[in-house]
């Protein structure tokens, strides 16, 4: 399954079910195959995002600071970051919140 989420005020976002469950997850919902984001929902959802965003982000900061501390190899992070797969999705919420229009999926 891919999740192609669609909005009038930006151009669609395609991802993953993995990716997409995932980020789900993280704003407090159900993966879904089908569903909705309304305005007013946004903002806290974005907020969400961000702050998973900067989790993932200062974890990869300690391991590399920790492997330099030690004189350890510096570590291969996972391919691509957290940031990387969810920033579409924010700013797609950023832009659709502030035009007023809903995020679809699934429809």
């Amino acid at each position: 399954m891919l999740y192609k989420f669609k909005s009038k005020a930006a151009g669609n976002v395609i991802m993953t079910a993995p990716v997409g469950d995932r980020l789900m997850r993280l704003m407090g919902r159900e993966p879904a195959i089908k569903g909705i984001f309304l305005p007013e929902q946004m903002p806290p959802l974005v907020a969400l995002l961000i702050a998973a965003m900067a989790d993932d982000d200062a974890r990869r900061q300690a391991l590399l600071a920790e492997a330099e501390a030690e004189g350890r190899p510096l570590p291969l992070m996972e391919g691509i970051s957290l940031r990387q797969r969810a920033w579409p999705l924010v700013d797609m919420m950023k832009r659709a919140h502030a035009e007023g229009h809903e995020i679809v999926w699934g429809v």
